[in-house]
Parts: structure tokens; sequence; C-alpha cells
């Protein structure tokens, strides 16, 4: 018998895969983390996880360096691929020092061996974790270049074998077209992986998503600016976009 608390009957969800983008901690401050925004997610977090939920949780470093932006710069794209992941490290640090002051027990597993500051990825011993009520981070990616945070979190959501994979953006669900440039832009609130793919809409990049649409794992994209966004989604009421097999 597991010694975790049994997810309560109100949620819908047992173990999630909570993908975050790095930008999303930095708010509307210079900061890359700004202390406000992390307490708030962190608290998001807390809540959720007192539902008896066990939760994994993957962060961007977009807030301190992204790849991408590197190569604009003249870095090489696998060097700035590396530098985007010990980003990623530093943010889920972050996350793990706000979430242990707040009585949540919490690991962080690296993709990239550093043994001093984070165990390494080991699938057995995250779901060990996740048994004893920890909440489990991934840092540093895959471990690979040329491979995005979000399809991380799609690889990490079928290794774990999470219910659901739920991406915080800024938005309130996936829409047929921009929502900030066409105010007549229609907002879904359940789609097939199928019609996702076919209209080419931007929920993820296609790495990410056909891993969740090969091992059949939900995609909910909402938005994390309402405070109780994560407690709704894994209660199952209606939040965001559903994308599903």
């Amino acid at each position: 018998m597991s010694d975790h608390p049994a997810a309560s009957p109100a949620t819908k969800y047992k173990r999630i895969v909570l993908k975050l983008s790095g930008e999303v901690l930095s708010g509307k401050s210079s900061n890359p983390i700004d202390a406000g925004v992390l307490e708030r997610v962190c608290s998001q977090v807390k809540e959720i996880h007192e539902l008896g939920v066990q939760v994994c949780v993957v962060i961007g470093g977009g807030n301190i360096f992204r790849g991408l932006q590197g190569e604009k710069r003249g870095v090489d794209r696998t060097t700035g691929d590396y530098m985007g992941m010990l980003a990623t490290v530093i943010n889920s640090l972050a996350l793990m020092d706000c979430l242990e002051k707040m009585g949540v027990s919490t690991r962080v597993q690296s993709a990239i061996p550093m043994n001093q500051v984070a165990e390494p990825f080991i699938m057995r011993r995250a779901i060990r974790h996740l048994e004893k009520n920890r909440v489990v981070i991934f840092a540093a990616g895959t471990g690979n270049p040329y491979f995005s945070t979000d399809t991380t979190a799609a690889l990490r959501a079928s290794e774990m074998h999470a219910d659901i994979l739920m991406k915080a953006t800024k938005v309130d669900g996936i829409y047929d077209k921009d929502p900030n440039k066409f105010p007549d832009a229609v907002k879904y609130d359940q789609l097939t992986f199928i019609d996702a793919l076919r209209q080419r809409l931007n929920v993820m990049d296609s790495t990410a998503f056909s891993l969740c649409l090969d091992n059949n794992v939900p995609i909910l994209v909402f938005d994390l600016n309402d405070p109780h966004a994560i407690r709704k989604a894994v209660s199952g009421e209606k939040v965001g976009t559903l994308v599903h097999g």
C-alpha cells in the first residue's frame, strides 16, 4: 500500500504534469524571477497537492535564456540550448525553495547530472517520490539540444503515465487565430489532436504534440492568471481548451 493520500473524489485527475513557461515567473517586473509571482504559482501547486493530486512540474527557462534567442546573437544552437537547459535548473530550484517553505515536500530531478544541486532523472525514483506525496520538478529539459521544454513535458507525462499534461499560458485556451490580434478569434472548448494538427494551431511544437498524440496524453491549455485555475482544472471544471485523442 502506498503512503500518500488518495486523490480526493473531487478531483478528476490523480497524476498530472504541469508545464509552466519561464516567462511566467518574471511577471511584469524586470527581474527574471519575481518573488510575488513565484509565490502565487507555488500556492496554486500547493492547493492541488493538498487535494491528493500527484504533481510533476516542467518549467522553461525563457525568463533567463532561450536557445533560439542565443542563435540570433550568433551563439551556436547546441550551446544556446544547453544554456537554456541550465536556465530551467535555476527556475526549478526557485520553485523547489518556495514550495518547501510552504511545507510542500519537493524534489528536483535534472536530465543533466549535477549532483550537488539536483537528483539525476530516474523514472522509477520519480514515481516513488510521487507515491510518497512529493512534488517532482523535472529540470534541464530532456538533456538534449533541439528539444523544447514542451517536448520535455510531453515526454515526462508519457513516462510518468500522467493522466493529463496541463500547459499554463497567458491566454485562456486555444483560439482559431491570435486573440491579441484578432477580436473575432474563436476559442475552442475542446479539440482532437488531428483537428489541432490539421489547423496548424499553435498549441505546442510538433515534437511535443506528436508525443502526446502517440501516447494518448490529453493536453489542457489554460490561463495561469486565474489564481485557482489549476484547482478548477483538476476538479474537472471547464477551464481552457482540452486537446484529446
